[in-house]
């Protein structure tokens, strides 16, 4: 990951913006810069992946215009080619500096002609303003505030902004901001017409576009590496790699020393892949010592983001400490397609269609944000094939009929797509679904609850929990986590939408937990 930081006014303050863009160095350790182009500033820390050389640094200037972008632009070896036979020269081998060329040729059409998750702030020094954009699923970070004086800043993360602006705010994904308004460009949670596709047809169709955006995301200049955690999704992400990589991968898993269940079945992918795989084992200790860094660096109250984030940014650390690997692929968005165990008890196939929707809409602010900022805060950078433009749209595009639960088995479609290819074990394709913040280890969760329980009493609990009016805590685990993200980014809860919970709505979902443990049909999924 990269980080990027604009304030877009002649009136910024270095020092003030010097010191808040401070703060997601690790984001872009290998360097950093900040321009005045005259009406601002835009800062960019670089985490060398594509185009490793000097020429590679950001930000991008063209004829008086300025760009600062984190993002990966797939396939952009042909824009590049194409703008070159309209006269434009490139001094790198960046993916990124085609962005002020595309921009000169289309305007803010280009944003719809990316294929690529990116976040970027762009100075056009034809007109004197700014603009800035987001990918359509929010897979790159960008948030915003305003000044005392109502001037515009964006940034990376939310903590790059605290103390230059009251309200901090995600930057809507799938939107461009320009003259003050957001303009929304691509809606992934929209379906414009249903897909008529037959069972055998959408299944091919989803093994072809998910290998396709696998395949499209082991291009790097830095080395590669998987996340590994036995499940479903991250290990057809790792099967997919294995079988277009040349080498053995190399994958990553964690898990409780005393009761890590994904930890038997990521090993037993990765023997069946043949991968170089590395085990990560963590403690009580490790999880309540990190907890207050975990929520700091997060930037999130929510409990399943919390729960999820501390084996993986553990694994993360162990990744930057111990080896040279840059980027790392992960499984995330598939439960949001395919649906998860809470999404068995959807009432109707338009409720679960339009949970789908919402959840997509969403995510941003949680599974994605996990991913980012585990990942980025230990300077790597996450690609997440399941976030696929292409394959997004497909799945979403599929009558919601047929993803439903109707055969048995949650996420059929995905599970029937690779089924008798040779790509994962039986065993492994047709795993119950278990959380990863429960799998890591069931004892992880309990003892984050057991911590929460002994910091309060019930009559403390009650006290405390209604100074909260937006997004109340509800047990004593989420009143913990919700004060220690007040202590970091003070009266900013509204950066979330809310918990990420089951739809409470739906009989056999108004529950109190997160985790599918506490649902009915949650199985043989902890075993």
């Amino acid at each position: 990951m990269c980080s990027i930081m604009g304030y877009c006014g002649i009136e910024a303050d270095m020092e003030k913006f010097r010191k808040g863009f401070r703060r997601t160095k690790s984001r872009g350790p290998d360097d950093s810069r900040i321009i005045d182009t005259g009406k601002g500033l835009l800062g960019f820390h670089r985490l060398s992946i594509m185009g490793l050389t000097p020429s590679g640094m950001q930000p991008f200037g063209l004829d008086g215009s300025w760009v600062v972008c984190n993002g990966e632009l797939y396939g952009f070896e042909k824009e590049r080619d194409e703008l070159r036979r309209k006269g434009y020269t490139f001094s790198s081998d960046s993916d990124c500096e085609i962005i002020l060329p595309m921009y000169f040729e289309y305007g803010t059409e280009m944003f719809s002609r990316l294929d690529a998750e990116f976040a970027m702030i762009l100075f056009d020094g034809r007109s004197g303003e700014y603009l800035a954009a987001r990918d359509p699923i929010g897979i790159r970070p960008l948030y915003y505030g305003f000044d005392e004086k109502g001037t515009v800043i964006f940034a990376s993360e939310a903590k790059n902004l605290v103390g230059l602006t009251d309200k901090i705010l995600p930057f809507p994904p799938g939107y461009y901001y320009r003259g003050g308004a957001f303009i929304r460009y691509a809606d992934l949670s929209a379906v414009a017409e249903v897909s008529q596709d037959g069972l055998d047809t959408a299944c091919s169709k989803i093994r072809e576009k998910l290998i396709a955006g696998v395949e499209k995301r082991l291009v790097s200049d830095a080395k590669v590496g998987f996340l590994l955690s036995g499940g479903l999704d991250s290990s057809l992400v790792c099967a997919i790699a294995a079988k277009k990589s040349a080498e053995p991968i190399r994958t990553f898993a964690i898990g409780m020393e005393k009761d890590a269940i994904d930890l038997k079945y990521a090993r037993q992918v990765a023997e069946f892949i043949g991968a170089d795989h590395t085990e990560v084992m963590m403690t009580k200790a490790e999880v309540l010592g990190n907890l207050r860094r975990v929520i700091e660096l997060l930037g999130t109250y929510d409990i399943t983001t919390i729960r999820a984030s501390m084996g993986m940014y553990l694994v993360c650390k162990a990744i930057h400490e111990q080896t040279d690997i840059r980027v790392i692929l992960t499984g995330e968005i598939s439960d949001e397609l395919f649906g998860y165990k809470y999404t068995d008890f959807a009432p109707t196939a338009q409720a679960f269609q339009e949970e789908a929707e919402k959840r997509i809409r969403e995510i941003h602010m949680y599974d994605v944000l996990r991913a980012d900022r585990c990942i980025s805060v230990n300077s790597l950078e996450a690609r997440v094939p399941f976030g696929d433009l292409d394959f997004v749209k497909y799945v979403m595009s599929l009558s919601p009929e047929m993803k439903m639960n109707r055969y048995g088995k949650g996420k059929y479609l995905l599970r029937h797509a690779f089924e008798g290819l040779s790509y994962l074990p039986d065993e492994i394709l047709w795993r119950e679904k278990a959380a990863f913040s429960d799998a890591v280890g069931h004892s992880m969760v309990d003892d984050l609850k057991e911590y929460a329980e002994s910091l309060y009493t019930d009559d403390e609990f009650y006290e405390r929990r209604v100074r909260f009016k937006f997004a109340r805590p509800f047990t004593k685990e989420s009143l913990l986590y919700r004060e220690i993200f007040e202590e970091f980014y003070p009266g900013q809860a509204q950066m979330i939408a809310d918990f990420w919970m089951p739809n409470r709505a739906w009989e056999g979902c108004d529950v109190n937990d997160p985790s599918a443990r506490v649902l009915s049909n949650y199985g043989d999924s902890g075993t």
